[in-house]
């Protein structure tokens, strides 16, 4: 139903458009079929009929963004009315073209302006049909008059209806919108509802994981802890597992009640990464160097573990299958963004063939649900580049 009152007000504002060139010509061509004046004065008339049309078209249709800048509209419209005045005093058949004077003045001028333009429209009017100007004449004057006050009378009343019609579309156009705003909003907590709806979800499934991870995980690190211990001078390997074993259960710990990792309670993210290389570094025996570039400083939790997992998996995965002799980790503070380069001189993978590891997988989900990205470049042969992007949410924000 909007969309058909949409339609039918287009095609009557492209009809009232076309009244003024209709209302313009139709008198020329009558008024040069009855042939009543001598040539020149016909030529002189119809030049008159041609330079207001291309006045109209110039002005009023070619140029629809000037119909909101009132001083040029006010141009436009005084040059209409002195058109129709000349024409309408040389000769009453273009009192037909007063129609272009009421459609522009409603259209153009601004409130009251709109009434003022129509009353001096229709003076005009009543005076190319009365034939010009009454003789000092009592008798005349009155009839003139008549005239004049009839058809500004009948004018500024269809005027007036016509304002209160298209304000009642304008009031009616902003109750729908305002309607529409609405329904937008109700859609946006309907969305946050599901939103909140899906966060529960996710913390009872973190709840539950926490579960398992204290049955499981947490008490097979402490077997393991209490077994490397029983030796009272354990070889070099055993000692790495151990320290290994004890980091693992106070993340399993940590993890359980939703704490930070070990490596960023008493470190920056830079601090952090540097401690996980040097230590990954002293497991595998391969070479880490860590590389800060921009203005370093404190993110959002999230943030910085996510770049900090990120540099985990990536690491475990070098170990696991680069055979590389040497990683480069580079963290990049920009303006809005903060990414975490992982590079290494290994043998590398196609990162389009299927494989049945977690690693990247699970890389790609952190990184998403901040918003962020994950990039992989490697080829066989030619080592492996992990690219994390996230925002750089500041410290202070909560999500």
């Amino acid at each position: 139903m909007r969309d058909d009152l949409d339609v039918w007000e287009k095609r009557l504002d492209a009809v009232g458009h076309a009244i003024p060139y209709f209302v313009l010509v139709l008198p020329t061509v009558v008024y040069l079929a009855t042939g009543t004046d001598p040539w020149r004065t016909e030529a002189v008339n119809v030049g008159i009929a041609a330079v207001t049309g291309l006045w109209m078209l110039w002005w009023f249709t070619l140029h629809p963004g000037w119909r909101s800048r009132t001083g040029l509209m006010a141009v436009f419209f005084v040059g209409v009315l002195v058109a129709y005045a000349v024409l309408g005093l040389r000769d009453p058949i273009f009192g037909f073209f007063s129609f272009a004077g009421y459609v522009y003045a409603i259209e153009v001028l601004p409130g009251r302006w709109k009434f003022a333009g129509v009353v001096v429209n229709g003076v005009l009017a009543a005076t190319s049909l009365h034939g010009g100007f009454p003789p000092a004449e009592f008798g005349a004057i009155v009839i003139y008059l008549v005239i004049v006050v009839v058809i500004v009378t009948i004018a500024s009343t269809f005027t007036m209806l016509g304002h209160i019609t298209t304000e009642q579309s304008r009031r009616r156009k902003e109750m729908v919108a305002d309607m529409a705003a609405m329904m937008e909003e109700n859609a946006g907590l309907h969305a946050q509802l599901l939103i909140q709806a899906r966060e529960a979800g996710v913390l009872d499934e973190r709840q539950r994981l926490a579960r398992e991870i204290h049955d499981t995980l947490a008490q097979g690190f402490t077997g393991i802890i209490t077994q490397l211990q029983a030796d009272e001078d354990p070889p070099r390997h055993v000692e790495t597992a151990l320290r290994l074993a004890r980091e693992n259960l106070a993340e399993a710990r940590r993890s359980v009640h939703a704490l930070r990792p070990p490596a960023l309670v008493d470190a920056n993210l830079p601090d952090a990464l540097a401690e996980v290389a040097a230590g990954w570094t002293d497991q595998t025996g391969v070479a880490a160097s860590i590389n800060t570039t921009g203005a370093a400083r404190a993110l959002h939790p999230e943030v910085e573990v996510t770049l900090l997992r990120a540099a985990q998996e990536a690491l475990s995965n070098v170990a696991k299958h680069a055979r590389a002799s040497r990683v480069g980790l580079t963290l990049s503070y920009m303006e809005d963004v903060v990414t975490l380069d992982v590079r290494d001189d290994g043998t590398g993978f196609d990162p389009e063939a299927r494989t049945d590891g977690f690693g990247l997988v699970g890389m790609r989900q952190r990184v998403s649900r901040l918003a962020g990205a994950l990039v992989v470049e490697s080829e066989p042969g030619g080592g492996t580049a992990v690219s994390a992007s996230v925002p750089a949410i500041p410290a202070e924000v909560t999500r």
